[in-house]
């Protein structure tokens, strides 16, 4: 498929697990890719993978949680390749822990990382888009931000924020033909999931026993519905939150 032949795609988070699977997703469907993650190291090996298979990526270093940081980076971005046709907000950290155990460091930052990043570069991005005829924001929100689990509530409010943030931005900027949706997943393989499985003592075969479907999703997975979320053939779904979860309820 080449559903984004010549559209420029920014990624936020995109050396992590699910968004590295998101960018690798977006550049083999034509996108150019702009992969964007605090960690530069990161961000370079996917968009070395990306350009070494054919593809075009760009890596770009930056602390979203930072406003000045995210406008130099759509700045960069604009200036370098002329448009944003494509936002994926899917930046994100997980500070465990009930309100009891939590430090005020760890509510901030679940904060600034996982809500702050989506405003400001929502209110850097979406004055190109409007000059530019539309275009598509798909944020990464949570399973676990609709329906609460224990012992995480930074998290949890942070990524029921960001479904609420999703709608509200939807609502304003649909007549301009900039559609914005948000993915919900669950339990998907990455290596955030893994490390919390490692603290846990369990294993992600326990895991799979806890889906109906039969095991956790793969970044893959999630990637594909950023895709078409993002894509042309989702021309009229805006203000959407999408479940992928494997009909797994939250426990």
């Amino acid at each position: 498929m080449t559903r984004f032949n010549d559209k420029v795609a920014v990624v936020t988070g995109g050396g992590g697990g699910i968004g590295s699977a998101i960018c690798r997703r977006l550049a083999e469907e034509g996108a150019i890719v702009i992969v964007t993650d605090m960690n530069a190291e990161a961000a370079g090996t996917v968009a070395k993978a990306i350009c070494d298979a054919g593809r075009s990526a760009f890596s770009i270093s930056a602390d979203i949680s930072d406003g000045r940081a995210c406008a130099s980076l759509v700045d960069q971005v604009i200036r370098e390749h002329g448009r944003i046709d494509v936002l994926v907000n899917n930046a994100g950290i997980n500070r465990r822990g009930n309100l009891l155990s939590l430090s005020e460091e760890d509510w901030h930052t679940s904060f600034a990382v996982n809500l702050d990043s989506m405003f400001y570069l929502c209110r850097a991005t979406i004055p190109h888009m409007i000059s530019a005829g539309g275009g598509a924001i798909v944020n990464t929100a949570s399973q676990w931000g609709l329906y609460p689990a224990p012992n995480h509530i930074a998290y949890n409010v942070t990524k029921a924020a960001v479904a609420a943030f999703t709608q509200n931005l939807a609502r304003d900027y649909a007549p301009d033909k900039i559609r914005v949706n948000a993915v919900c997943p669950g339990e998907i393989h990455t290596p955030m999931l893994e490390a919390g499985v490692n603290r846990s003592g369990r294993t992600i075969a326990d895991l799979d026993k806890l889906v109906p479907f039969g095991r956790i999703g793969k970044p893959e997975e999630v990637a594909a519905l950023v895709a078409f979320l993002a894509s042309d053939e989702a021309a009229f779904i805006c203000g959407s939150l999408v479940e992928i979860t494997g009909a797994q309820a939250v426990a």
